[in-house]
């Protein structure tokens, strides 16, 4: 049932536009010259009735004429009349008879068909059968001094007039072929041509989402292409300062941040370090007493100052990751070197810290500078405390056009997927690097390992 499902819920193929409106324009012209080839058709039939009535009554005029000769020559009118000399002017297929006022034919001419005639289709022969009434005689009273005197008969032969028919009709079904397949090449041709600025839009839409918010598209000559071409600029205008505005914000954000990061770092150096620094001289007093006074409890003063120093290391490191280092003073290169060392110091080969720095990395502005220092140190200590890994790489590229901060493991394995926790600490990278006008991508190898790469335009304005 599920696999039902997903085929039906399956988009259907997408159809190029204009071969589609070029398959509907074809079907509209073919319906229109169908029409057309059935008009001919009944036209041809009503043609062929109609040179059958001419014949008709040119017959019955000749014998009318025949007949009242006959009486003033004092000739028999029973005599059957000649219609030898009306022969000549018949067509192919066409046959003369005259019918006297008992219903006795008395006379009949036929002219055969010709000898290059087509034999048309038994299939359109019977339609043409189903819809007209080919060879259906045409009878016209033959009169000597206002008295009938028998009855003119022209009828067309039914095969010869299918044959004309089909000839008639196979030639015009030809030419609109010919004239459907130029029309659907001349209309493709000209879809074509007026949807060419599509590919633009395309393209503009392409470069918005890559986050070009510099996309612009140009005026059209169709009025409609022109509309949507506003209407992208606009929006593309609006998205623009959208973007600008909250990375102003964003990097306000930050601002205020690290502003309550040093603030914190500087309570907690105030009072938590001052608080342990006097427990840890009371403590070492202590321990001189009891050592004299009291040695049972010298082991137990001895933890308390085993406990407070461990305090203080935690303190210290808690200090550095809330307070960095002046990167304005110290340069971001030496800040960066001064950061691995310290995990190197600190991880003590459980884990190996690297560093390769090239380019002009101190000529950054104090902001990115800033920001690339706080992107490194939380990359660090995501590898150090949950990759598990050996070696951790921190490589920094200061080219022309971009900055590329690379932060590299070789941790193991993940089982349970391959995209990366949203945490926070995430979540604060990319705010920065977002605020930078960069972008940030994150991988983890099946095989093990996971590599960060943040990308920040070098120069910017307006920081």
């Amino acid at each position: 049932m599920r696999q039902a499902s997903n085929s039906v819920a399956s988009p259907p193929p997408a159809i190029d536009l204009k071969l589609r409106l070029t398959l509907r324009v074809a079907a509209l012209a073919a319906i229109c010259f169908i029409a057309v080839a059935a008009y001919a058709l009944f036209d041809s039939d009503r043609a062929a009735r109609a040179k059958a009535g001419r014949i008709a009554e040119i017959v019955a005029r000749d014998l009318s004429l025949q007949q009242s000769q006959a009486q003033w020559l004092s000739v028999s009118i029973n005599a059957t009349p000649d219609l030898q000399g009306i022969a000549a002017l018949m067509e192919p297929g066409l046959c003369i008879a005259y019918r006297d006022n008992a219903g006795a034919f008395r006379q009949g001419v036929c002219s055969g068909a010709l000898a290059d005639e087509i034999a048309a289709p038994e299939s359109f022969a019977f339609i043409y059968r189903a819809i007209f009434r080919p060879g259906e005689p045409v009878s016209v009273p033959v009169l000597v001094a206002g008295n009938p005197r028998g009855m003119a008969v022209a009828t067309f032969d039914p095969a010869t007039q299918i044959g004309q028919s089909w000839r008639e009709a196979s030639r015009l079904l030809s030419i609109m072929a010919f004239t459907l397949a130029g029309l659907c090449v001349a209309v493709y041709a000209a879809l074509a041509r007026a949807l060419r600025p599509t590919r633009a839009i395309a393209t503009g839409l392409r470069q918005l989402a890559a986050n070009d918010l510099s996309a612009r598209l140009p005026r059209f000559d169709l009025a409609e292409l022109s509309a949507i071409s506003g209407v992208f600029n606009t929006l593309a205008q609006r998205l623009q300062a959208t973007l600008a505005e909250r990375n102003a914000l964003t990097r306000k954000l930050i601002e205020v941040q690290d502003e309550e990061r040093r603030r914190l770092a500087r309570e907690l150096h105030d009072e938590f370090g001052q608080s342990l620094t006097a427990i840890a001289a009371q403590t070492a007093s202590i321990t001189h007493t009891v050592e004299r006074e009291c040695p049972p409890l010298l082991e137990e003063c001895r933890s308390i100052s085993r406990t407070t120093a461990g305090l203080m290391d935690t303190l210290r490191g808690a200090l550095v990751r809330l307070r960095p280092p002046d990167v304005d003073e110290l340069g971001l290169t030496l800040s960066l070197e001064s950061l691995v060392a310290s995990w190197n110091g600190f991880e003590k080969g459980r884990t190996r810290f690297e560093i390769a720095v090239t380019g002009k990395a101190d000529d950054l502005p104090p902001g990115v500078s800033a920001s690339l220092y706080r992107i490194a140190q939380e990359a660090i200590t995501n590898a150090a405390k949950h990759a598990q890994a050996r070696n951790v790489q921190l490589r920094l590229e200061a080219g022309d056009a971009d900055v590329v901060l690379t932060v590299e493991d070789d941790g193991e394995a993940v089982t349970a997927g391959l995209t990366p926790n949203a945490g926070m600490g995430m979540l604060g990278m990319q705010e920065r690097v977002v605020s930078l006008g960069g972008t940030l991508q994150f991988e983890r190898r099946e095989t093990g390992g996971a590599r960060l790469v943040a990308r920040i335009p070098a120069m910017r304005a307006e920081i």
